[in-house]
């Protein structure tokens, strides 16, 4: 079988297509001889990712970019694809109840990829519904077959009957009971009285269970549980590209674009963050104004003792947090506020996150060669690809420990589906449970070698009481020399603009030295063992 997200290559053609002006591309599908049909390109990419997240269990993120790259594809063209992509994946949950109630039959997964992208067009986009049907027949055509292209044509006008207001009304209405689908796959759900969670559920694509999840989290960490729906819908707005501009590189007002309100080094652009030269060059990076204050957060607390320089970064990749910490490290540094020495030291257990990390940090390192300042003479940040468990076995300071700590623990992401809209159906209650052991695992790394007076931060991008609150107070209940150095943050989409990032700030506690005990009195000396000779 071909790999649905690897792109053939289109031949480009100029031409108009009926619903909106731009590339079109003739594909010949490699797995049924079918006539050359001329689909418009951004579609066919599109489709091609939704294949991947699906067939593959790829992020969408980081396959849609690779195929538009191979494909040529950019401005207009580029956008769209990105909006049918990202948009087909954020309402599928919505839109495979609305095609459950058009379809007589179940439908194939590469099928209701096709699908999912053109109820879309219907219903959330400006596309015309005549424009929108046709192209996605065509498009069906072509990737799956004829036969497949007559059953979406029907299904697709069906679903033309109605806006997503009305449909919205007839499968989720705000009161009563209404007359559902069951899973667009085939499998038939119950109906009749929906409770709220249901209900919210549909009408925003969420999976049930994170609707829960999200209610429980919200009032958990001591917010309204009014502001659920609100939440939901954050979730599905596009985040804004927000870049963090790493202090000493560059500056804030050097970019063009709107500051952001949390972080200092936070600007918020509008276009394609690759166009900029600071993008390019290192000296910027897109990376979430909550990320930026989870990790300036660590470089700022109060320590007790001196800092010597010696940062942990636990849990490193992809890098975002450790190019922020190793650029302030490294301004820190040279400003003589740090000892010549200092240094991040990053742990990644994957090799090729490993290589993103040293990827993420290269602007820094460039800075310090092309400085010659006898003030830099060493590396600003150090990878190791290594199991942050085994940190303590592997990563000694010699008479000190670490002096700041991140633990960016792995979780599920609830926090982040606005920006990875795929996360919320792969996930299941049982990867809280299973993500469990090693958060607890990292954190207690991490404390054993932060040196007294150090400062951890455990962070994660979830809201979740399990991976948030419950881990540290467990941790915290089963150590004397913990305290938490701030009141714990956490952070909205839908009311500070960011991921739902969590924070918990964790000092250990400087030892007092031990009372001097007096001296044990001696013991009388044995009586001889008669069974033994003498030497």
């Amino acid at each position: 079988m071909t790999d649905p997200s690897a792109p053939r290559r289109p031949d480009r053609q100029p031409g108009h297509h009926p619903d909106r002006a731009g590339t079109r591309a003739s594909v010949r599908p490699s797995t049924r001889q079918v006539a050359r049909r001329r689909i418009y390109a951004p579609r066919v990419i599109a489709w091609r990712t939704l294949r991947a997240v699906d067939e593959d269990d790829a992020y969408a993120n980081l396959v849609l970019p690779r195929l538009l790259r191979e494909s040529g594809l950019s401005g207009r063209d580029a956008a769209f694809a990105t909006e049918l992509a990202y948009g087909s994946l954020r309402g599928r949950g919505t839109y495979d109840a609305i095609l459950a109630a058009c379809a007589n039959r179940p439908i194939d997964p590469p099928l209701l990829d096709a699908l999912r992208l053109g109820v879309h067009q219907l219903l959330a986009t400006r596309v015309a519904s005549h424009a929108a049907v046709a192209a996605t027949v065509d498009l069906v055509r072509a990737e799956i077959g004829q036969g497949a292209a007559g059953f979406a044509n029907a299904v697709l006008r069906r679903v033309s009957g109605q806006d997503l207001n009305a449909w919205l009304d007839q499968l989720a209405p705000a009161q009563g009971t209404a007359t559902g689908a069951g899973s667009a796959t085939g499998a038939g759900s119950a109906t009749g009285n929906q409770d709220e969670d249901a209900r919210l559920a549909l009408r925003h694509s969420h999976p049930e269970w994170i609707v829960r999840a999200l209610r429980d989290a919200l009032r958990h960490h001591g917010r309204p549980v009014e502001e659920l729906e609100q939440l939901l819908i954050a979730d599905n707005t596009p985040a804004e590209v927000t870049l963090a501009v790493l202090p000493g590189l560059a500056r804030p007002q050097d970019l063009s674009g709107t500051p952001g309100e949390l972080s200092p080094y936070a600007v918020r652009i509008s276009g394609a963050p690759g166009a900029l030269h600071a993008v390019r060059q290192g000296r910027a990076r897109v990376q979430d104004e909550g990320s930026q204050v989870v990790a300036l957060a660590l470089a700022d607390a109060p320590l007790d003792g001196p800092d010597q320089g010696a940062w942990l970064d636990l849990c490193a990749g992809p890098g975002g947090k450790t190019a922020l910490l190793g650029a302030v490290l490294a301004r820190r540094r040279d400003e003589g506020e740090l000892p010549a020495s200092a240094r991040v030291i990053a742990t990644e257990v994957a090799p090729h996150r490993s290589d993103l990390v040293r990827t993420a940090v290269a602007g820094l390192e460039s800075r310090r060669t092309a400085s010659g300042r006898p003030t830099m003479p060493e590396p600003v940040v150090e990878v190791h690809c290594l199991d942050g468990r085994e940190a303590a076995e592997a990563l000694v300071v010699p008479g000190h420990g670490f002096d700041r700590v991140l633990v960016d623990a792995p979780c599920t992401g609830l926090g982040a589906l606005r920006r990875r809209p795929e996360a919320r159906w792969r996930r299941t209650p049982s990867h809280l449970a299973s993500l469990a052991p090693l958060q607890r695992a990292l954190l207690r790394a991490a404390l054993e070698v932060v040196r007294p007076g150090g400062v951890v931060a455990y962070v994660t991008c979830s809201p979740h009481p399990a991976e948030t609150t419950l881990v540290v107070d467990d941790v915290l209940r089963r150590r004397a020399d913990l305290q938490r150095a701030a009141p714990d943050r956490q952070l909205w989409p839908h009311r500070d603009g960011t991921d739902a990032m969590y924070l918990a700030l964790l000092r250990r506690v400087p030892s007092s030295p031990p009372e001097q005990a007096p001296p044990p009195a001696p013991h009388p000396d044995p009586p001889p063992d008669p069974s033994r000779s003498p030497a």
